[in-house]
């Protein structure tokens, strides 16, 4: 890891490991926060009702992920999936901090808007080493033409063979 990594995942994940800890220590209170954000979700998704009625419980699981996807992007563990978490529980955590009033809002949802946006770029930060994508593409691309190479060449066999058996039968035969 590279020494700004080893400086700036542990900077950006600290305030998701924070505010992580603070909803599994104040759940009902992370929760009322939440609620008005669960209802719009679950107006338009109906099979998220049932979360949108336990607020507390859905802020506990937003705080365990936090916590755990903190900690794993922190170590450099599994960046892109702890990346990728955290940028989908700053989402969910963004309709939180529109409960709070306009002056305080304001400046929170700035401030998770910048969170969310290096977390999102650390998600799809490769490290120097290519992407899953890439590597499938290539690996494709590279049995196409392995392939070809076969087919070429087993062709060449089986034609070398046809006309070693039309030399043979030509010889048995007298022609």
């Amino acid at each position: 890891m590279s020494p700004v990594r080893l400086i700036a995942r542990p900077l950006l994940a600290s305030s998701f490991v924070w505010s992580g800890l603070e909803r599994l220590r104040k759940p009902e209170e992370s929760g009322e926060r939440l609620r008005p954000g669960l209802r719009r979700i679950s107006a338009v998704l109906p099979q998220f009702k049932e979360a949108a009625d336990r607020p507390a419980s859905v802020a506990r699981i937003v705080g365990g992920v936090q916590v755990v996807a903190g900690l794993l992007f922190a170590l450099g563990k599994f960046p892109r999936l702890s990346a990728s978490l955290l940028v989908g529980t700053s989402a969910l955590t963004s309709f939180e901090d529109g409960s709070n009033g306009a002056s305080s809002s304001s400046g929170a949802r700035l401030r998770n808007a910048s969170l969310a946006g290096g977390v999102l770029l650390a998600a799809v930060d490769t490290a120097g080493n290519p992407s899953l994508a890439w590597r499938a593409q290539h690996l494709t691309a590279d049995a196409r033409k392995q392939l070809h190479k076969t087919n070429k060449d087993l062709g060449r066999a089986v034609r070398r063979t046809a006309k070693d058996a039309r030399k043979t039968a030509g010889e048995v035969i007298g022609h």
